[in-house]
């Protein structure tokens, strides 16, 4: 497909990486001119200088010929109006990234009225999924498919875990829990597993099911789960503002340290059941005045990755339970591996995994048949994805111990009105069922491209 990307910024590069592996033609605006001729000359792509919300700039980059135009630029206001451009002159799809808060109650109503195919809000995402890892402290990140209902959660083997040693075929003795563990990260290798893979300390697996089975399943292998109350978090900006939000709807005593004065006057007045503290949260003494040690949780938010990783190592040694950082930057995700924080988040590769998402999708000619939702894991090397299997799915109604797929290719879970099956080889696909397919190294379009032989 022929894609227009307005704004060179991170999520504008990761989108410029991600959709060029995936073989579409894309031209990347912006203002700057380094910046254009960086992505021009490391990616190959076509690149305009110039303001991407005027009409010259868009009939120069031709929107009206491309097939989905995407702003991303870090002016709310102007990928709102570069997408309605956009759309008027001719562009089939448009996508716009929309971080105010205040423009999120109409945020359908823009979507509609301005015919826009999706609005993305990176840190709402991003407070979304720090919410799973606070509900769900054991796992070191969560994603969910079919509105909630399937869960895929990372764990980490540790010494002495009960899992040590383990062949996969025998879980079942450990935990009568119905779920699946779908990969595995050791040492840089990346495995999907059969029954006789033998787990080892420090092996990151990946497990799918539903939420309560993965409750259950850590209970039965011993992994503490220490129920969350009390959170702090350093950092008072949208990201903590949506957190905020949603910590306490459900009850979390939250506290806040954001540094800038006006910042914290302004949350303080938007929550004035929560403690905002206007200090320096990266100082060790401000954290510990302020009860670091007594926290269930720590939420480290500020806008610079090194102090957030900092602090979150900080927090882990005063024997916090729960440590989450927000890293823009995943260069170095390997090395996050290694150290002692227990979970990252990325704002800017949420986002970029939920465009990717809509783009394959639309890159079918039957939209329906296309991916549903989309993770990216393990720097990138395997996906999880979501489709919806119809009438026109080849292997419905067949054993899957009959249905030959690729490779580094595993159905891990299917979701059958409020049933959540882990499948074995005697379970059939059915049309209406969700099917989540985990791949390595592959690009999957649709259900049909798990099959051997399928391009």
């Amino acid at each position: 497909m022929r894609i227009v990307i307005l704004g060179a910024g991170k999520v504008g590069v990761t989108l410029t990486a991600q959709l060029t592996e995936e073989g579409h033609d894309l031209l990347v605006i912006d203002r700057e001119a380094d910046k254009v001729e960086r992505l021009v000359e490391r990616y190959d792509v076509f690149g305009i200088t110039g303001n991407g919300a005027t009409f010259k700039i868009l009939e120069e980059a031709e929107v009206a010929e491309c097939d989905v135009f995407i702003a991303v630029t870090e002016s709310d206001e102007l990928n709102l109006l570069a997408g309605l451009l956009a759309k008027q002159i001719g562009a089939v799809d448009c996508i716009v990234r929309v971080r105010n808060p205040e423009y999120l109650e109409q945020r359908d109503f823009m979507k509609k009225t301005m015919g826009l195919s999706m609005i993305v809000n990176p840190e709402l995402e991003a407070a979304y999924e720090i919410r799973r890892m606070i509900l769900f402290p054991a796992a070191v990140k969560v994603d969910t498919f079919v509105n909630g209902r399937i869960e895929l959660a990372e764990f980490r083997v540790t010494l002495g875990s009960s899992l040590v040693g383990l062949p996969l075929f025998r879980l079942p003795k450990v935990s009568k829990a119905k779920v699946l563990v779908c990969v595995i990260s050791r040492q840089g290798e990346i495995i999907i597993p059969d029954g006789n893979v033998i787990l080892q300390e420090n092996d990151r697996i990946y497990v799918v099911g539903q939420h309560d089975k993965l409750v259950k399943f850590c209970q039965d292998i011993h992994l503490f789960e220490q129920k969350i109350n009390r959170v702090m978090i350093v950092g008072g900006g949208r990201i903590a503002y949506y957190l905020a939000i949603q910590l306490t709807k459900l009850g979390l005593s939250v506290k806040i340290i954001e540094n800038n004065p006006k910042r914290a006057r302004e949350l303080s007045e938007k929550f004035p059941h929560l403690t905002i503290i206007q200090s320096d949260g990266s100082d060790e003494l401000v954290l510990k005045e302020e009860g670091l040690s007594r926290m269930d949780a720590f939420v480290a938010l500020t806008g610079f990755d090194e102090e957030n990783i900092v602090m979150s190592l900080y927090a882990k040694q005063q024997q916090v339970s729960k440590t989450i950082a927000k890293v823009t930057r995943m260069d170095f995700a390997t090395v996050l591996e290694q150290l002692m924080i227990d979970s990252v988040v990325s704002p800017k590769r949420i986002v970029a995994n939920q465009i990717l998402s809509y783009v394959r999708a639309k890159d079918l000619q039957e939209e329906e048949l296309g991916v549903k939702r989309m993770y990216k894991l393990i720097q990138d090397q395997v996906e999880a994805l979501e489709f919806l299997a119809t009438e026109q799915t080849s292997f419905c109604y067949r054993p899957l111990k009959l249905v030959a797929t690729k490779d580094n290719v595993l159905i891990a879970a299917i979701s059958r009105g409020k049933r959540t099956l882990v499948p074995d080889g005697e379970t059939k696909i059915l049309p209406g069922d969700h099917v989540i397919i985990v791949a390595k190294n592959q690009k999957i379009q649709s259900l049909e491209m798990i099959l051997k032989g399928s391009r």
